[in-house]
């Protein structure tokens, strides 16, 4: 299903069933799996891969290099980076191109859930059922279900079992 006026919806993009798109959503060459709800305000680009009944929030950006898995949750405003050193310009000061640059990949592994305005750093995994605070800056891999929040992020606590994770 599609909601909202305005959208931009890429010939190579794979949706599966029963995804939910809004108002003022840029998808370029992704592929979105099954029962996805897909806020407004966000763009996603090529090469993202999302699982299966994932909820992306508005306002968020999605770059080249990230791949979220089966039913996580990313909150309003999440930002993934995926440019280890961004620069206009290479040492020699000539203009980058896509030769001059490194995509590091990004994970975010099942069931975990991303609070709103939080940024994720180039090459981060963050682990099954983890749980990310809002406003934290993600710049190393966290573990499966733990919560971590903060800039730089750091680990609050370890949930015990699975069945602490909502889903």
């Amino acid at each position: 299903m599609v909601n909202g006026d305005y959208m931009r919806i890429a010939p190579d993009v794979r949706l599966g069933r029963d995804v939910r798109i809004f108002a003022f959503v840029n998808l370029y060459g992704c592929e979105i799996g099954d029962e996805c709800k897909i806020g407004t305000f966000v763009e996603i680009q090529a090469g993202v891969r999302i699982g299966k009944r994932v909820k992306i929030s508005s306002h968020t950006f999605i770059c080249t290099g990230v791949t979220i898995e089966d039913e996580a949750f990313i909150g309003h405003g999440v930002m993934f980076l995926n440019d280890r050193y961004p620069a206009s310009v290479t040492d020699e000061g000539e203009m980058k191109t896509a030769q001059d640059w490194e995509c590091l990949p990004t994970l975010v592994g099942r069931r975990a859930s991303i609070g709103s305005n939080v940024t994720v750093l180039p090459g981060v995994t963050i682990g099954e059922g983890a749980l990310v605070g809002a406003g934290s800056v993600v710049t190393h891999d966290v573990a499966p279900y733990s919560v971590v929040a903060g800039n730089p992020a750091r680990v609050l606590r370890q949930l015990r079992t699975p069945s602490l994770v909502a889903g």
